[in-house]
């Protein structure tokens, strides 16, 4: 049988090269072609066809997909039989007779070559179709393409051995289903399945006789004939799809009733798009963060570039973290407050304490590149390494950081210092990064714009207050590197990349930041000290069904107990501090502030048991350029913009929209024994006795600052200019310019 397959598809190649001037070449005769065939079956390598990468969310619902080619491979029984009936008739009519090759349909499209002057008709069988889009499936180069469909012998022999080969490993219905599936259809649209989809908004499965006959006369020359190109070719489609149905009817397929019916429609061509990537997404900047989240994590590739290609050609099914209920939630809060016209940008991330998982990211900017339409074209929400920017500097959000350490070195709620409205370092390199370098200049004070001058403030009422000179003061006791350590334990990075900037103001939040890492750092403390990477994927299935499950990657970093007793003192900033004016979420919350020097940024970050969140405002055209000083934002005049007045805001209500049915959840109690009261040294001066005609001193500080309340409230109880008094990195920080 195999000789007598060989033969036929000699005496093919034989005539193909009589019938194609152009592939003998000058000189080449009959003969010389003979003396070169060697005709044995060729094992043809098969590389996997590009098809697309599907992201779900939490639910299982689509919300993006990114694709080289957009396809969909599907079994044969997954498709109509006209669409199969369709192909063979006007493609390969004797398909399920002949071999590797049809030498009747050789020798018929030979001599009308050869009567025409060139080439009129192709003679190839749908399984040297199949070989031929395989070859130049596996092309990764301009010029390996061309030599795939190149017209010369050699080509044509190379094709004739694969093509025996793969009749001798697959069935007709195999073939037959490759060839489906590789095949382009026009308007970007790779496979059967994609195809029915892009042109009829309907699986293959469905396809109608008019809708097959027109898919199987598109296969033959895609360029020409495709819809969405214009009306012209949509014309040539249409009067292509006439002559498949007349195939049909001559082939005695269906009747010539039933074509004459099928002729009367119209093309119609739906022009299902088929958006790919993540500016097609509803949920952009989630849709970034997993893009790149799969472009570097080892688990999908050795090489950046392996785990590219696998994204856009992979076929995977990428089940994701995202909750549409929370995403919605942090969008509706957003743009309650913020417009997308306007210049200064809000974004939020929300994360689950104990997991890592990444809820929502959300953002007031359209993610694209239409500027005309203020639209940004990076990550708004994440950090560099999962496509975002620079961030904005922290602020006040970097305090409980130092108070974590303070805590941790076994201070108490009520232990505290006596300091002044400026803070000088004690001398020049009192304080020591993580390298043993000394950094520090007393000539570059910091100041409290948030207070007129000092008085005696604890953990807790310092922290409630967001007192700088305090928190200098408490750093300069803990440590500058333990500090530094604490927040990385944390997952603290710098939104760009770069190493933190480890200077005597960074527990002012010097640093630049994104509320994926702030709102991590967060959950950490929500998590009682359990540090989990956020975490994005949950599960992904490749082409072949094979399930991969991603579990958290969490470590124990910090005291469970630190960790409660730091949630204690952040609950009071919804009562006693700079949340105070804005309220709580009618549940256990903790959180903080976070106004940076000369209002460039502002921050609100806090948690729950069961959610943390961190939401960041500033200008991306530059922060200090464009501070949030006078300033309309969503339709609203700021003359200054605080931690709590929109980012506050849209903590708020998006925090309780999205815990909307779910019951809340209490914080661990404070170990009261381990940290209650103050130790000795630390505990507040007794005041002095009283004196004839004055009454009992009431421990207010100079500028008449309340205990329970130490700072000075500005549009109700708002935090004033909270944040870090800094310097070019690499020289010292300057004194704050106070508004």
């Amino acid at each position: 049988m195999l000789k007598l397959i060989g033969a036929a598809a000699v005496t093919g190649v034989l005539v193909a090269a009589v019938a194609l001037p152009a592939v003998g070449g000058a000189g080449m005769t009959v003969n010389a072609a003979a003396d070169e065939l060697r005709l044995l079956p060729e094992e043809l390598k098969e590389p996997p066809l590009a098809e697309k990468t599907t992201l779900l969310d939490a639910d299982g619902k689509q919300f993006a997909q990114f694709y080289f080619e957009n396809r969909e491979s599907v079994k044969l029984d997954e498709v109509a039989d006209v669409m199969k009936t369709a192909i063979v008739a006007i493609e390969d009519f004797r398909f399920y007779e002949h071999g590797a090759i049809d030498i009747e349909g050789t020798f018929r499209a030979a001599v009308k070559n050869v009567s025409g002057g060139g080439v009129v008709q192709g003679g190839s069988s749908i399984t040297q179709q199949y070989v031929k889009l395989v070859l130049v499936n596996a092309a990764e180069t301009k010029e390996e393409q061309d030599a795939a469909i190149a017209p010369t012998l050699s080509r044509k022999l190379n094709e004739l051995r694969y093509a025996l080969a793969v009749e001798e490993k697959y069935t007709k219905s195999e073939i037959l289903e490759r060839y489906l599936n590789i095949s382009y259809y026009g308007a970007g649209a790779y496979g059967i399945q994609a195809a029915s989809k892009r042109f009829f908004n309907k699986p293959a499965s469905k396809l109608s006789l008019w809708e097959a006959a027109t898919l199987a006369g598109a296969v033959q020359n895609p360029s020409v004939t495709d819809p969405s190109a214009g009306k012209a070719s949509r014309d040539r489609l249409l009067e292509r799809r006439n002559i498949v149905l007349s195939r049909m009817a001559e082939l005695g397929k269906i009747t010539p009733q039933e074509a004459e019916e099928a002729r009367k429609k119209k093309l119609g061509f739906k022009n299902i798009e088929a958006p790919g990537g993540c500016e097609e997404s509803p949920y952009p900047y989630f849709c970034l963060y997993v893009r790149q989240e799969i472009a570097t994590n080892e688990d999908f590739g050795k090489t950046r570039k392996q785990r590219e290609r696998l994204l856009q050609r992979g076929g995977l099914v990428i089940k994701t973290t995202l909750d549409t209920k929370a995403q919605k939630a942090a969008e509706r809060a957003i743009k309650d407050y913020v417009k997308t016209s306007d210049k200064p940008v809000a974004s939020q991330a929300m994360i689950v304490p104990g997991t890592g998982a990444v809820k929502a990211m959300a953002a007031s900017r359209k993610f694209g590149r239409n500027k005309k339409k203020n639209e940004i074209s990076y990550n708004l929400v994440g950090d560099k390494a999962h496509g975002g920017g620079a961030g904005f500097q922290a602020g006040s959000t970097f305090k409980p950081f130092t108070l974590l350490t303070a805590l941790d070195q076994g201070m108490k709620l009520n232990d505290g210092f006596t300091t002044g409205s400026v803070y000088h370092a004690p001398s020049i390199g009192s304080f020591r990064d993580c390298k043993g370098n000394g950094v520090g200049d007393p000539k570059h004070p910091v100041a409290n714009s948030s207070e007129g001058g000092g008085g005696f403030k604890t953990l807790t009422t310092g922290t409630l207050g967001s007192v700088n000179t305090f928190f200098m003061r408490l750093q300069q006791e803990v440590g500058l590197c333990e500090t530094v350590k604490m927040a990385k334990s944390l997952g603290i990075k710098r939104a760009d990349g770069k190493a933190l900037g480890e200077f005597e103001t960074f527990t002012l939040g010097i640093n630049e930041m994104d509320p994926v890492t702030v709102s991590g750092a967060y959950a950490t403390i929500a998590a009682r000290g359990t540090y989990c990477s956020p975490m994005v994927i949950t599960e992904s299935t490749d082409r072949a069904g094979k399930k991969t499950s991603y579990k958290p990657k969490c470590k124990q970093v910090l005291d469970e107990e630190v960790a409660d007793a730091a949630t204690h003192i952040m609950s009071g900033v919804f009562t006693k501090g700079t949340m105070s004016g804005v309220g709580g979420i009618g549940r256990p919350a903790a959180g903080k502030t976070g106004t940076t020097d000369a209002y460039t940024a502002a921050w609100f970050a806090g948690f729950t048991p069961d959610l943390a969140s961190a939401v960041s405002i500033g200008d991306p055209r530059g922060a200090f350029k464009y501070d949030l000083t006078g300033v309309t934002i969503g339709g609203r005049y700021y003359s200054y913009v605080y931690g709590a007045e929109i980012s506050g805001r849209i903590w708020k209500d998006s925090m309780i929209d999205a815990l909307k049915g779910v019951e809340a959840t209490s914080f661990t109690p404070v170990n009261m024994g381990r940290f209650g009261g103050c130790s000795g040294g630390r505990c507040a001066p007794k005041p002095p006795p009283e004196r004839d005609g004055d009454g009992p001193r009431d421990g207010r500080g100079d500028n008449g600052d309340n205990g329970d309340n130490p700072f000075r409230q500005d549009g109700g109880g708002q935090e004033v200019n909270d944040g870090a008094p800094i310097g070019p990195f690499g020289g010292a920080p300057i004194a704050p310019a106070v508004p």
